[in-house]
């Protein structure tokens, strides 16, 4: 596998921490992986991903603030090898562009569960449950 795109609703909150995530790991053990995030929808295209999921990534040694958000185009489905999905909503949409080559995140840990976005949580604490569910599936994902 030479390429990864981690896609969720925005790309500014679940799917750039994914990307993070991923680049550390990549990194860390010399891989070369084209790595990137997108989101299903169009409004947060050229923002940075939000203050939390920046906060959350630093507190954990991973920069994301470079990043900026983009919208899946059907170009991103022949580009990459892996589209990685972080709910089924967002699965669908990518069955429903066309993608064939999709994972759902949680279903490399967490019972396949889907990483919830960490706005429907109570202040920053979401944003950690968040981070941890990614990074582990993120690992599992890598190992797999």
């Amino acid at each position: 596998m030479k390429s990864i795109m981690f896609v969720c609703l925005g790309n500014i909150c679940r799917s750039p921490i994914a990307e993070g995530c991923a680049k550390k790991l990549a990194q860390e053990n010399s891989l070369d992986i084209k790595i990137a995030s997108s989101g299903t929808g169009s409004w947060h295209i050229g923002e940075q991903p939000c203050v939390n999921s920046i906060k959350v990534c630093k507190f954990h040694n991973v920069d994301i603030t470079n990043l900026r958000a983009s919208q899946i185009t059907k170009r991103d489905l022949l580009e990459y090898d892996l589209l990685v999905a972080l709910d089924d909503n967002n699965l669908n949409h990518l069955k429903n562009l066309g993608a064939t080559n999709i994972v759902k995140l949680g279903d490399y840990g967490y019972n396949s569960e889907d990483v919830p976005d960490p706005y429907f949580f109570n202040g920053f604490e979401g944003f950690e449950k968040v981070f941890t569910m990614i990074d582990e599936c993120v690992h599992n994902l890598f190992e797999y």
